[in-house]
């Protein structure tokens, strides 16, 4: 399967050398031998020539807003629409947004704030690609502040929590997957990303309890699992 990275934005530089890129992280989550991972510097207007380029994509996450007025998004929201059931789609943080926004959602900068840290989700739907053995609930890093206000038609919310209502949308009838918090951030990386942005994004006090929150076992490898299931069942 040809799966097509689309990087919407890049780590903090300094973390880069030691963590990778998010394309890194992603391969690292599915298995850098799982896929033929062709990457595009969506931030930078690099798009596949059109959807059939690959199988599914993957959209990263990013710094941007979805909402921002930056050259690249627009032209980013139209490749999704035209993928859209042509192609397997899966979002994460930013992509969760983009591709909410692209099929007729709305995201806003959330007036509650930052979520960031190890949160936990309510696992609203079963789904084929969750397999058999599926807990009510889901611990996952999270580190944003924008969120889907408004879930887009045809859309299943499959996720969810009381700070971030749609936390995973599923569309069911288009091959379509996306999820806020972020399967691929290894707690290390998390971590780092915390430090770097204390004080200058989040008050020290909210760091240090985020920092606390992964102490406890995530559900990264669960959900890195049902995302190579959907993508099989998908593709």
């Amino acid at each position: 399967m040809k799966l097509g990275i689309l990087e919407t934005g890049r780590p903090p530089r300094p973390c880069i050398p030691t963590y990778g890129t998010y394309a890194d992280m992603f391969r690292g989550l599915l298995g850098p031998d799982a896929y033929d991972w062709r990457v595009f510097n969506a931030e930078a207007g690099e798009l596949p020539d059109s959807p059939a380029a690959c199988d599914a994509y993957l959209i990263t996450g990013g710094a941007a807003g979805a909402y921002d007025p930056l050259p690249w998004i627009a032209p980013f929201e139209d490749f999704l629409r035209a993928a859209k059931g042509q192609a397997a789609l899966v979002g994460v943080c930013l992509g969760h947004q983009l591709m909410a926004q692209a099929f007729g959602g709305k995201v806003i900068k959330s007036p509650k704030g930052w979520g960031v840290g190890e949160n936990e989700y309510r696992v609203e739907r079963r789904e084929p690609w969750m397999g058999a053995d599926v807990p009510a609930t889901i611990r996952l890093p999270a580190s944003h502040q924008d969120q889907v206000v408004e879930k887009p038609p045809g859309a299943e919310v499959w996720a969810a929590s009381d700070f971030t209502p749609f936390a995973g949308l599923v569309w069911p009838d288009d091959r379509a997957l996306s999820v806020q918090p972020h399967p691929e951030f290894a707690p290390a990386y998390a971590i780092d990303l915390i430090e770097h942005r204390r004080e200058a994004v989040y008050p020290a006090e909210q760091a240090d309890r985020a920092i606390a929150s992964y102490s406890a076992a995530d559900d990264r490898a669960r959900v890195g699992g049902w995302i190579k299931a959907f993508l099989t069942g998908a593709a």
